[in-house]
C-alpha cells in the first residue's frame, strides 16, 4: 500500500467517526469473587484440558518432580527449563533445547480462576513454554487469583510489557471444526500448585 492511499484511507476514517458521540468507558467487568480462587482455577483449568497436580511436600521439588517427568508416557528424558526456574524446581534431567526437549518447565507469576490462566513472562522464553509437547508450570503460592484484573494489579510493579496466558494445552479447531490438541504448542499442561517458587516476583 502507498503511503497516499493510506493517508486517504485514514482520512476517511477519520471523517465518518468525527461526528459520532463518545461513548462512556463500562468500567470493571464485576466478575463474582470465588471464595476458593484455587479450587475455581482448577475447575476452569481442567476444564479446558489442563491438569493439575499438587506438589510433594515431604520429598524434594527436584526429585518429585524428576519422577513425575519419568513417569509420563512418554517417558520424559530431557527437559528445556526457563532461566526464571530456581534450582530446587529443576528436575534432575538433561537440559536440551526446547525443540528436542520433552518437557518446558517454567514458573508462573500467577493464575486466576475466572479464566482458568496461568500468568506468564511472554519474552525470553516463549520457545520453553510452546516448544515442548509437555508443559510443565509451577504456581507459586498465594497466587491464584479470583480475577485478572486483580492480579495484575498486584503484580503490575513486576510485570514485563508483554504477558501470555495459557489456558491449558494448545488446541485448534480450524480444520473440520475437529478440536486437536497439540498443534500450536504442548499438547499437554500441567499446573504444579504448592509451590515456593517465584518469577520475579515478591511473596505474598
Amino acid at each position: 500500500m502507498s503511503v497516499e492511499s493510506r493517508e486517504r484511507i485514514l482520512a476517511r476514517v477519520a471523517e465518518a467517526t468525527a461526528s459520532r458521540a463518545g461513548l462512556p468507558h463500562p468500567g470493571a467487568l464485576e466478575t463474582p469473587l470465588t471464595d476458593d480462587p484455587e479450587a475455581a482455577f482448577v475447575k476452569r483449568f481442567t476444564s479446558s484440558g489442563g491438569e493439575v497436580v499438587e506438589a510433594d511436600r515431604v520429598r524434594g521439588r527436584s526429585v518429585w518432580l524428576t519422577r513425575l517427568l519419568r513417569g509420563l508416557d512418554p517417558e520424559v528424558v530431557g527437559v528445556a527449563v526457563g532461566p526464571e526456574v530456581p534450582p530446587e524446581f529443576r528436575p534432575r534431567l538433561p537440559e536440551v533445547a526446547a525443540a528436542h526437549a520433552g518437557a518446558g518447565i517454567s514458573v508462573a507469576w500467577a493464575a486466576v480462576a475466572e479464566s482458568g490462566s496461568l500468568i506468564l513472562p511472554s519474552t525470553g522464553t516463549r520457545a520453553v513454554q510452546l516448544l515442548p509437547p509437555v508443559h510443565v508450570v509451577w504456581v507459586p503460592r498465594g497466587r491464584v487469583y479470583g480475577r485478572l484484573e486483580d492480579a495484575l494489579r498486584e503484580l503490575r510493579r513486576n510485570l514485563s510489557a508483554g504477558v501470555g496466558l495459557h489456558s491449558g494445552p494448545s488446541k485448534s479447531a480450524d480444520i473440520g471444526r475437529t478440536v486437536v490438541t497439540g498443534v500450536h504448542g504442548p499438547g499437554r499442561c500441567m499446573a504444579v500448585l504448592g509451590s515456593h517458587a517465584s518469577a520475579g516476583t515478591s511473596e505474598t
